[in-house]
């Protein structure tokens, strides 16, 4: 797909990825292509709190072989997908804890060839206002 992105299109927007496949979308899509990954987040400062909503959101992805396969190229092994995804995996890919620590994920992407992270709270019901809130106070003030 990525090289679909290269050659048909502006860039990628690319979805349920870790820091290290920012790195080589970079390296694929060349520096002017846009590069905008989606880092679904749990703003939970309870470990295992934020876990047990990571694991629901990412049940869906860790049966799609589509993305499976993108988390085994760049890092994971199989082990680390079965069971609802290894602690590994899940703090990787939908980071948890507070504001500041997702603010820092954040700019891992950044620092990885991303232009743009789109943050996506998971984990709570409705409009995730408070989380936007905080998250967007923490990428401010760090910038």
């Amino acid at each position: 797909m990525l090289e679909l992105c290269k050659t048909r299109s502006r860039g990628s927007h690319t979805y349920f990825v870790p820091v290290a496949h920012t790195r080589a979308a970079r390296a694929q899509l060349g520096a002017d292509a846009l590069l905008a990954p989606e880092l679904a987040c749990v703003v939970d400062s309870d470990v295992d709190s934020a876990r047990a909503k990571a694991r629901r959101y990412a049940e869906l992805y860790l049966g799609l072989r589509n993305y499976t396969s993108n988390l085994l190229r760049h890092g994971f092994a199989e082990d680390d997908i079965a069971d609802g995804g290894s602690d590994r995996l899940i703090d990787t890919v939908i980071p948890h804890g507070g504001a500041q620590d997702i603010a820092a994920v954040a700019r891992e992407h950044l620092d990885a060839g991303a232009d743009h992270v789109c943050l996506q709270p998971v984990g709570v019901r409705g409009i995730p206002r408070d989380e936007w809130t905080a998250l967007a106070g923490a990428l401010v003030s760090s910038a």
